[in-house]
């Protein structure tokens, strides 16, 4: 009557230890990988036709999706912020809602995560099935660094055009916001424009690109990274996409909180 007790707290300590053993294992795996990336994105030799065709992949491709989501997020957030601020008879508030709204948070938050489900997921798929294949080993095998080759130009390439992205993004936000207000609200368009002038700061579009960029690297790295170390057949493949985009999101999720703490404490 009492082993059975005391055998059921060591198993339930060995169970809590393996599996901080295992989290600390990840971290440490991550973070050499982490270094070595960052490495070869240093260090020559270096591919350009490659980063040019991931910043056409990331950027390019991405545009309409970003785009979209800018738009319709600069909208609503219009009309919501109408209909809070209405009770308060403060509508003129809205303009300095829109665009600080979207400057700082909504465009580089929303982007990162919409480029997480679409170019992470793309990323880790396909060094996966590179892994699967042993097309890897084929190129240790003809003395070309995967790193150089596979990782690096996507690193770099998220790296320098989320901001981009997100540039794009801020305007179409706050133009989306500026149609609602002017179309259905009633706003006058100079009045909104001045308002949105004045209330914006230099600061303020830059900690979304510091962001932006600090998003992209995420995104690409947690998509190679998963990729890399795919488990073997369909089902690996499938569960290194699946890591890849959640992880990314949860580090986007941290990292915005972080960084805004850097920016505006």
């Amino acid at each position: 009557m009492i082993l059975n007790p005391l055998n059921a707290v060591r198993d339930t300590c060995q169970a809590i230890g393996h599996t901080i053993l295992r989290f600390f294992d990840a971290i440490g795996v991550m973070t050499l990988f982490c270094g070595r990336s960052l490495f070869h994105c240093v260090a020559p030799p270096w591919y350009p036709r490659l980063l040019l065709r991931q910043i056409i992949d990331i950027g390019y491709y991405s545009l309409p999706v970003v785009g979209m989501t800018a738009l319709f997020t600069g909208m609503v957030l219009a009309l919501q912020s109408y209909t809070g601020f209405s009770r308060f008879n403060a509508e003129s508030a809205i303009a300095s809602v829109v665009v600080l709204s979207v400057t700082r948070e909504l465009a580089p938050v929303l982007a990162g995560l919409m480029v997480a489900g679409r170019v992470g997921a793309s990323i880790a798929a396909e060094i996966g099935t590179m892994r699967v294949t042993e097309q890897i080993d084929a190129l240790t095998t003809l003395s070309v660094n995967p790193f150089k080759y596979l990782i690096a130009p996507r690193v770099v390439a998220g790296t320098l055009v989320l901001p981009i992205l997100v540039l794009i993004g801020d305007v179409i936000g706050v133009m989306g916001g500026y149609v609602v207000s002017i179309y259905t609200l009633g706003f006058s368009p100079g009045s909104y424009l001045t308002q949105t002038w004045d209330i914006l700061e230099p600061i303020d579009v830059i900690s979304g690109l510091v962001k932006a960029s600090a998003f992209g690297f995420i995104v690409t790295l947690m998509g190679c990274y998963h990729g890399f170390n795919s488990g073997r057949g369909a089902q690996g493949v499938g569960q290194a996409t699946t890591y890849a985009v959640v992880s990314a999101s949860i580090l986007i999720l941290i990292s915005n909180y972080i960084l805004t703490q850097v920016f505006f404490s």
